[in-house]
């Protein structure tokens, strides 16, 4: 697992772009043997002029004024036991911040960051839920967030998108690994690690598919998934089938 960062240190990262109202996502990279493998933030506006922020990465000083201009960091989300690296240098900046984790994370997110909370009522927000996602051992938490426009679904490592790896290690591993390439995939790195029930797991891809207004999923690792995100989920789920 990457290493757990103990300072603000920004590592490379392209501009936050805003989604839908109230939702800016930015794509990072770490680096990695002969390429820079993707990783993702998601930042959602809550009520009462607070934001959500999933799945941590430290920006420099202009991108994180455009967060705390759409709102307080109030709620540090991890949504999988792999996502803790930049989880206490945002705590330290932001101590208020109330940790959100998935309960089979729990016990790993807590050896670098306090956690307060596994469950969704500390949102307080009812345009925004977070789902501990079936299948998974309890180790996968998602967020569906309703807006006027449409629905736009965050999940971290249960979906992978990474059409445009950088570096031929990044291309090696991807395929290796199943990191979606060539299309979204269930990377095999999680079914073999946290998914317990494949058939659980397949019924949350197609009740977010059911949603009438769903608009996009993003994932933590790749691009957003626009194009078709309902035959996407339902493709995914057929994956998991038998």
């Amino acid at each position: 697992m990457p290493t757990i960062l103990e300072q603000w240190e920004v590592l490379p990262h392209g501009p936050l772009v805003e989604v839908d109202d109230g939702i800016l996502t930015v794509a990072g990279e770490i680096a990695m043997p002969l390429g820079r493998f993707p990783r993702r933030m998601t930042v959602v506006a809550l009520t009462g002029g607070r934001t959500a922020i999933y799945s941590a990465i430290a920006l420099d000083e202009p991108e994180m004024a455009r967060i705390e201009k759409l709102g307080r960091p109030a709620i540090l989300i991890v949504p999988g036991d792999a996502h803790r690296m930049d989880a206490p240098i945002w705590k330290q900046r932001y101590p208020e911040l109330r940790v959100v984790a998935p309960p089979g994370a729990r016990e790993r997110v807590a050896e670098v960051v306090p956690v307060d909370a596994t469950t969704s009522d500390i949102l307080d927000d009812r345009a925004v839920d977070w789902t501990i996602v079936p299948g998974t051992g309890g180790h996968e938490g998602a967020l569906t967030v309703r807006r006027p426009s449409g629905v736009t679904i965050v999940c971290n490592d249960l979906i992978a998108n990474v059409a445009h790896p950088k570096g031929i290690g990044v291309r090696i591993m991807g395929r290796l690994m199943g990191f979606g390439l060539s299309e979204p995939q269930v990377p095999r790195t999680s079914r073999h690690m946290f998914v317990d029930d494949p058939e659980a797991l397949a019924g949350q891809f197609r009740a977010w598919a059911a949603e009438p207004a769903l608009a996009r999923v993003i994932v933590s690792h790749g691009d957003v998934i626009e194009e078709k995100p309902r035959e996407v989920l339902l493709a995914l789920a057929a994956s998991l089938d038998g």
